[in-house]
Formats: structure tokens, C-alpha cells, sequence
């Protein structure tokens, strides 16, 4: 709003402010009265309709891994609306083509690629994927999924049933069934009650007993993230997700792999479970693979899995439809956002960003509010409590000064929301890739200014 009036510019605001209170419903929380209203974003930074400037350190929610603002992408959709905006897939198009085979080349193996909008539409595709699968191959006992408590896999019934966060599921239930829950790989408190030393991987050892008191010939799957991120950046220890997908092929159970957030980069690989050497039999994808530019989703089934599927009549085929899902002008997004990730080097900056925020965060451990500090490529999480002894979780009040002391010094943060009543302690950062070295650090000392705002 440059160059218009001040009067004029705030009558504006309030104008929108009011149909904003009149017909917008915001995500995630009650009415926000008075919500920031973004009008541009640059590289990492947003701005909002006062002019003020805010470091995107979330990338709006894990997704916007390119920065804000890209031409070039802008450029890629407007050319492909031109020539053409829409064909569903139950046909084909050149788009869909070359980003099926460019995301099968990137998971290193022979995969058939399921278009989808959301993460949470990928992983309904990938439950149902198995469960049909299992029938076609004479095993049609197999329809439960084992998943873990505080992991987030989506928004509808099924994704919702397999999300692992109680505050999400009130007066929601009962959701779709089959979904059981194993404790997390959470070793700043473990569910095992197990030190780093006395530690034997009971939290992957779980997946087997469960299995085996579900009765292997029921269960379908095992759906996980590689690193839990939205409920509180829990990273395994190491050899977790090696023992967990031998105890999937042990069982005869697929192994689907959530990457919505750590793929595209993020775990400074092309995709988080590559960082543990294992390969998933079904992966599901979202947020990053367009930068969050356009909607789109996919699911990435192992080829042996798809040859089930051939049959041509009856119930044999995949009898699933997603009217947007592979939209072609989210398909050239894609392919856009995958060639500035591979031409820029964007995933190995990644990777070097996430080792110097991992060593600018380190020097925060010894605040007394900071509990734990947890990285995975470039994402952090830092668990605060009000006593380091007694690991209790700090206050709602205590994170949200930590936040809004940030957000007044231009640095936007995240908190694991709606997760575990009493557990949302954990502030989030997730930057874009574009980050600089100097960001990194400012935001480090932004948040150790931040936390000093806090009293006990």
C-alpha cells in the first residue's frame, strides 16, 4: 500500500479487518480478532499490510522451501495455464509424466506415483493402496496400521485415525478404524524410562510386540515420519528406522513413509528417510515438492505393489478419483521447484544451514527454560520447561512470550500445537532454504533475547 495516505491506508485495513471478523474462518484456532494480513513475501521475508518486515523462519507451515516470491515458478504456472490449465488424470498429461518419473528418480528406486492436493488426501491414498493390496494378494485380513503417539499424518478420518495427537481428535471421534498407537522415539522423555546408555531401541522393539499381539495377518502397515515434526521434532536415535523396517519385513507389513514435511530437502537429503538408508514401500509426499506455490500431494507405491493392480475389471483397479489431485499446473510448479532445488543446491545449503543453526542453537541449552534442543536437517525444535530437573513443561503463557517477543523483534517461530494437553512447549523453526548464514545467526540470538523475556 506504498504511496497511499496513512488515514487512508488504516480506514483500508479496517475495512478488511471487518470482513475478515464478517467471513473468514482461521485455521487452527478460534477467531482471530486481529490476524496479521500479509500482501508480499520475498526470499524469507514477509510483509505485512503495515509494511512491517517478518523472517519466515516456518516457511509458512514446512512448505515454503524456495523462499516467497519466485518469478521463475510464477512463470512455469502462468505457461502451463496457457497451454493447458486442466485434464484429469484418468487420462494423462506431459507434467504428470515428467514429475512421476523426476520423484521416482529422486527415491532411488522404481516407483508408480498417485497424484493427490493435500498430505493428508496422500496418506488416505496410501492406506487404502494397502489394504486393497493385501486383499488382491490373498491376505485380506490385513487392514490395521500402526502408528506412533504425537505423529501428525493429516486432517480426514483416516489420516486423523492414524495421527497420534489427542487435542486433534476431540469431538471428532469415533474416526476411521484399524489405527493403533505406539509410544514415540522421544528420548528427552522416554516412555521406556531408558538413558541414552542403558538404551536397546525399546521404542523401535514396540512395533514387534505390537505386531504380534495385533496378530501379524491383520496388520497392513506401519506409517511414519522419519523425524515427528509437527508434534515436537522428536528424532529417533540412530538405528531406529533401520530396526523398524526389518521388523515390517519380518511381519510381512509395508513400511509407508510420511515425508509431507521432511521431504523436498529438508532433512538436508531429497527425502528424511534417505538420511537413515532405508527404503519405504509406500512414500507419501506434499508441502515442499511445489514450495507450497500450488497444491499438490503424491503417494509413491513400489512398483511390485502396483502390479496387483492390473486387473481391468471388476473391483481390481485403484477405484480412487482426485479431481484437482495432479493438476498440470501444479505438476509444472513441481518440476519447477525440483530444478531451483537441484540448479541452486538448495538441499546441500539445507544441510549446511541445518549443521550452523544445529551449533548457533547449542548455546541456548544452557538457559533455564530450554529443557532440550532437537535438529534434523534444517528444522529445529526447542523443548522449553519451567524446571530442568523435573523436565515440567513450560507454561502456554511462558511460549507464547518466547513467540510474541520474537514476532516484535520481526522473527515469526511455530509451537506444536492441538498435540498432548500440557505439551505444547516445543518452539519450531523450519526457514527457507534461501537462508543466509548472517539469518541464521540473528535468529539464534533473537531467540536467546526472546527467551530471557521469560519469569518464573
Amino acid at each position: 500500500m506504498a504511496g497511499i495516505e496513512p488515514s487512508t491506508q488504516v480506514a483500508a485495513k479496517q475495512r478488511l479487518l471487518e470482513m475478515d471478523r464478517k467471513h473468514l474462518w482461521h485455521h487452527m484456532s478460534v477467531h482471530n480478532e486481529d490476524p496479521m494480513i500479509f500482501v508480499s513475501g520475498e526470499g524469507c521475508w514477509l510483509t505485512d499490510i503495515d509494511g512491517n518486515r517478518y523472517f519466515d523462519a516456518m516457511s509458512g507451515l514446512w512448505c515454503v522451501n524456495i523462499g516467497h516470491g519466485r518469478t521463475e515458478v510464477a512463470q512455469a504456472a502462468s505457461k502451463q495455464m496457457e497451454q493447458l490449465a486442466y485434464s484429469p488424470l484418468s487420462h494423462s498429461h506431459i507434467p504428470a509424466i515428467e514429475l512421476a518419473a523426476k520423484i521416482s528418480e529422486w527415491l532411488g528406486g522404481e516407483y508408480r506415483i498417485f497424484f493427490s492436493n493435500s498430505g493428508s488426501d496422500a496418506n488416505e491414498v496410501a492406506f487404502k493402496i494397502a489394504r486393497q493390496y493385501f486383499d488382491q494378494t490373498g491376505q485380506p485380513n490385513r487392514f490395521k496400521f500402526i502408528s506412533r503417539h504425537r505423529a501428525y499424518h493429516g486432517n480426514s478420518m483416516g489420516a486423523l485415525g492414524a495421527t497420534g495427537q489427542a487435542q486433534r481428535k476431540i469431538k471428532y471421534e469415533p474416526l476411521g478404524s484399524g489405527f493403533q498407537h505406539v509410544p514415540p522415539p522421544y528420548c528427552y522423555r522416554c516412555p521406556f524410562g531408558k538413558s541414552q546408555e542403558s538404551c536397546k531401541l525399546e521404542c523401535a522393539d514396540i512395533f514387534d510386540q505390537v505386531i504380534v499381539w495385533e496378530a501379524p495377518e491383520t496388520v497392513a502397515g506401519v506409517i511414519l515420519e522419519p523425524v515427528i515434526t509437527g508434534g515436537g521434532m522428536i528424532v529417533p536415535p540412530p538405528g531406529y528406522l533401520k530396526k523398524v523396517k526389518d521388523i515390517c519385513e519380518k511381519h510381512g507389513v509395508l513400511l509407508i513413509v510420511d515425508e509431507v514435511i521432511c521431504g523436498f530437502g529438508r532433512s538436508g537429503e531429497k527425502f528424511g528417510h534417505q538420511n537413515f538408508g532405508v527404503q519405504p514401500d509406500i512414500v507419501t509426499m506434499a508441502k515442499g515438492m511445489t514450495s507450497a506455490y500450488s497444491p499438490l500431494s503424491a503417494t509413491a507405491v513400489r512398483a511390485e505393489l502396483y502390479e496387483s493392480f492390473h486387473e481391468r475389471s471388476g473391483t481390481g483397479h485403484f477405484r480412487h478419483v482426485n479431481t484437482f489431485g495432479g493438476n498440470p499446473v501444479s505438476c509444472a510448479v513441481a518440476l519447477k521447484t525440483m530444478e531451483i532445488l537441484e540448479e541452486e543446491r538448495l538441499i546441500q545449503a539445507s544441510a549446511e544451514l541445518g549443521r550452523r543453526l544445529s551449533e548457533r542453537l547449542s548455546a541456548l541449552s544452557a538457559h533455564r527454560a530450554v529443557g532440550d534442543i532437537r535438529t534434523f536437517g534444517f528444522a529445529a525444535g526447542i523443548e522449553l520447561v519451567e524446571d530442568k530437573e523435573t523436565k515440567r513443561p513450560a507454561s502456554a503463557e511462558n511460549v507464547a512470550k518466547v513467540i510474541e517477543s520474537c514476532k516484535q523483534r520481526g522473527l515469526l517461530i511455530g509451537k506444536n500445537g492441538d498435540t498432548v494437553a500440557g505439551y505444547a512447549n516445543v518452539l519450531t523453526l523450519s526457514p527457507p532454504f534461501v537462508t543466509t548464514m548472517e539469518e541464521v545467526d540473528w535468529m539464534a540470538s533473537t531467540l536467546e533475547f526472546a527467551l530471557n523475556t521469560i519469569s518464573f
